[in-house]
């Protein structure tokens, strides 16, 4: 199956001679196009600062990452902001709507910023919107949405675009448990019936259950990983606890 992201002996240092910080420690591994997989680990592990890394909001100290066959940690200027717009989505914890715009709106404006034809725009709206089930609030503001809502429509805006990659920092983070499975149900389908890859980072391992793989780091370095291959999600969860474990965390954290 074809590599859709590839990361190749990256490094992220911050700080000065004096006083160094080793963020991520010369770690490699690569997504195949069409996986659900999950980073975890404890704050300060360096789950986040990869993620920055490979949503180029921040650069690697060495090391490369090939989205496709592009180096992005190659590409400077406008050529980041064209990258982040037609290669990536992003789904954040807090959801980052406009407050101004209906959920159509939100959705329509990434589609719009892509210079999409006008005569699209409707159809591929409309088709993401019956994927995530939410057709009956496109014409609702944030406001009047309930958190699980507003997530569905950020995961809508990020998909509608078609991106090679699907980023999710913490996506669960600030929902409730009924949306939050709802959230990840919905996430799955679209990597199911969409085959859209997805990197999620989550310190949650019921949200880490729903991922085809997961990829545990400490200290910077991967510690492990493991896939979830025909192990039901109960099975895969019971798993993902014995790692955590081992990684010395807090159950209260992750569970």
């Amino acid at each position: 199956m074809e590599s859709i992201l590839k990361i190749e002996n990256l490094e992220k240092y911050y700080g000065n001679k004096g006083n160094i910080t080793k963020a991520i420690d010369n770690i490699s591994f690569d997504i195949k196009k069409g996986e659900f997989v999950a980073i975890m680990g404890a704050s300060g592990s360096g789950k986040t600062t990869l993620l920055n890394c490979i949503s180029t909001i921040d650069r690697v100290t060495s090391g490369h990452i090939y989205l496709g066959d592009k180096d992005i940690t190659k590409i400077k200027g406008n050529q980041l902001n064209k990258f982040r717009r037609e290669e990536l989505g992003f789904i954040f914890q807090d959801f980052n709507l406009l407050d101004t715009l209906t959920s159509y709106e939100n959705i329509a404006l990434s589609l719009t910023i892509n210079k999409e034809e006008p005569k699209n725009i409707e159809s591929k709206i409309m088709e993401v919107a019956k994927e995530l089930e939410i057709g009956k609030i496109l014409n609702k503001y944030p406001y009047q949405m309930s958190g699980g809502q507003k997530q569905r429509v950020a995961a809508a805006r990020a998909i509608v675009t078609n991106p090679k990659l699907i980023l999710a920092d913490e996506p669960t983070g600030a929902l409730d448990s009924k949306s939050a499975r709802m959230l990840l149900e919905k996430m799955e389908n679209l990597n199911d019936d969409l085959k859209a890859t997805i990197l999620m980072v989550t310190h949650d391992a019921f949200t880490a259950s729903y991922a085809d793989r997961i990829i545990f780091m400490r200290d910077g370095k991967i510690f492990n990983e493991i896939s979830k291959g025909n192990k039901s999600r109960k099975e895969f969860f019971e798993n993902i606890i014995d790692i955590v474990t081992l990684l010395g965390g807090d159950l209260n954290n992750v569970i």
